[in-house]
């Protein structure tokens, strides 16, 4: 089983950039296709963007195309979320999350869970 430890939420104004990290212990991580979810306050987790086991394949939300990046590090056990231009709506807990079964990236019953990072955009 994979652990995964979330890091570099914050605080950042709209039209910032941030980028969060996901460490994830365990010999198999580069088999698996990784993804970032979000939990906006009083709203349901969605999901952000995923990236298959080389890096080869990557999907997004449609909210995030074209501002955020997913990418992965197999060597270092590490999968990114590069987010630029946020906005306030970009406010949420971020969760990374590997995938164990399935083929949807948006069946979240099929993922293991990061603890969650928060993100804060003001405006």
């Amino acid at each position: 089983q994979v652990q995964l430890v979330e890091s570099g939420g914050g605080l950042v104004q709209a039209g910032d950039s941030l980028r969060l990290s996901c460490a994830a212990s365990g010999r198999m991580f580069s088999s698996y296709r990784m993804a970032w979810f979000r939990q906006a306050p009083g709203k349901e987790r969605e999901f952000v963007a995923a990236i298959s086991w080389n890096g080869g394949n990557t999907n997004y939300a449609n909210s995030v195309k074209g501002r955020f990046t997913i990418s992965r590090d197999n060597a270092k056990n590490t999968v990114y979320l590069q987010m630029n231009s946020l906005k306030p709506e970009d406010t949420a807990v971020y969760y990374c999350a590997v995938r164990s079964r399935g083929n949807s990236d948006q069946v979240q019953s099929d993922y293991y869970w990061g603890q969650g990072t928060q993100v804060t955009v003001s405006s």
